[in-house]
């Protein structure tokens, strides 16, 4: 059963009263009942007549050949490298290839792995100004570079965690990074 007829028919709402309520006509309801694709305003007037998030309308297709096994073990491969830079970044996307598992949670995994090198460089960067403008004695520079690391293992073990539970990423962007 497609998801928009799904939810329209757990609000009790015939195709003519989401039609009025959304503002879309009832052919393309129909439509989209019968297995059309849902994007773009028509998905987001039809979400918020219906009271859910997007997402939730979308079917993910590409889901289904997702290997999950292989997903954890992308997020993990994070760990035994994390203090080499980059290779954080290029042993997944090594494994991503290899086993030809490009979908949007390993596309997640990478992304965020991107994103925390990113921001951890440039904390690694600038924690010798940040001791100069603070005039500490202390410096802060290899504190800053334990807790980036410690974090970074946070992010990834929290992350396998919901992989196992879920099936799904709990710590993940709200974009791709590629």
């Amino acid at each position: 059963m497609p998801k928009v007829q799904e939810y329209r028919e757990k609000l009790n709402l015939t195709q003519q009263e989401l039609a009025e309520k959304s503002g879309v006509s009832i052919r393309t309801i129909q439509r989209i009942e019968a297995g059309a694709t849902l994007k773009g305003h028509t998905l987001n007037v039809l979400a918020d007549a219906l009271g859910i998030e997007k997402e939730l309308l979308v079917n993910k297709k590409s889901q289904e050949n997702i290997n999950l096994q292989w997903v954890k073990w992308i997020n993990l491969s994070s760990l035994p490298v994390l203090i080499i830079p980059c290779l954080n970044i290029l042993v997944p996307i090594i494994i991503i290839y290899k086993k030809k598992e490009y979908n949007t949670l390993t596309k997640q995994i990478v992304s965020l792995q991107i994103l925390w090198t990113i921001i951890s460089t440039v904390l690694f960067f600038l924690s010798p100004f940040f001791h100069r403008f603070f005039e500490t004695e202390i410096r802060i520079t290899l504190p800053v570079l334990i807790i980036s690391v410690l974090v970074n293992i946070l992010m990834i073990l929290i992350n396998a965690f919901a992989l196992s539970k879920n099936k799904d990423l709990r710590i993940k962007l709200n974009f791709s990074i590629i």
